[in-house]
């Protein structure tokens, strides 16, 4: 595999920062996807990584210091999570309780009324986010560092697209022809990702994520690598909370991804 512009594969922790190369290839892959048509049906465009870049730098400051074992993969900002905190899955109390994590959000130059921006003064909580990172605070004794020890979270596709009605638009629900672009683009980014942090095990949340986890797997080599799915924590795709829990739990310790958090 050919070596990014931002790393080596022997990437050296003293002479370079982890998380300073974590945002430029953030930055190269939306610089990317920003140049791409993505159909008629979608009306607005949201990029938490420029408006919410704030939050998430200092994000990724405080837990990206070190390589990694497992990336926990999901697909895309949602509205009242990382739309608000420019962090994955990042439901709005969890943010400021448990991550810590403090800072000013400005405003996408063009949002959707009913879906709007305010950042960490959000009242709406982000269902699916809160389940995953209920779950992690469980796990952990409430310390996110036994997390982030050896665990990383990242969403494949950085950008938020709705119609005009504000339905969320994943990009699973676009056409193939603007998927396969996309698909393009975000693979080889995950790729180069999973080779910077040195992971070797991607818990994928959701069939998505885990058909393009195998993709990027197979197509760039990354043989070392295995794929776990867990459910998407969506009720409006797993029902209850409990429920998804403890699928969940089963599928951890049966690829011994529990024992990290202890």
């Amino acid at each position: 595999m050919a070596e990014s512009k931002y790393f080596t594969q022997q990437n050296d922790p003293e002479t370079e920062d982890l998380a300073d190369c974590f945002i430029n290839l953030e930055n190269d892959l939306v610089s990317q996807l920003n140049n791409l048509k993505y159909g008629p049906n979608v009306d607005y465009i949201y990029n938490p990584l420029d408006y919410a870049s704030n939050l998430h730098k200092i994000f990724l400051k405080k837990f990206l210091n070190s390589n990694k074992k497992v990336l926990f993969l999901g697909i895309n900002p949602g509205p009242w999570g990382m739309c608000q905190t420019g962090i994955p899955f990042g439901e709005v109390e969890i943010v400021r309780s448990y991550l810590k994590v403090d800072g000013e959000v400005l405003k996408p130059t063009k949002f959707h009324p009913k879906r709007p921006v305010t950042g960490l003064d959000c009242h709406r909580s982000e269902v699916s986010g809160k389940r995953l990172w209920d779950l992690i605070i469980d796990l952990t004794e409430e310390d996110p560092y036994k997390f982030f020890k050896d665990c990383f979270i990242h969403n494949y596709f950085p950008l938020a697209l709705m119609n005009k009605n504000a339905k969320n638009i994943t990009p699973a629900d676009l056409k193939s022809e603007y998927q396969k672009q996309i698909h393009e683009i975000c693979d080889k980014s995950l790729s180069d990702l999973l080779t910077l942090l040195h992971i070797d095990t991607i818990v994928a949340i959701g069939k998505y994520a885990e058909k393009r986890s195998n993709e990027v797997v197979k197509n760039f080599k990354l043989n070392n690598i295995k794929v776990v799915r867990i459910p998407h924590p969506s009720p409006l795709n797993y029902g209850k909370a409990e429920k998804w829990k403890n699928e969940t739990l089963v599928i951890l310790k049966s690829n011994n991804i529990l024992q990290l958090f202890n």
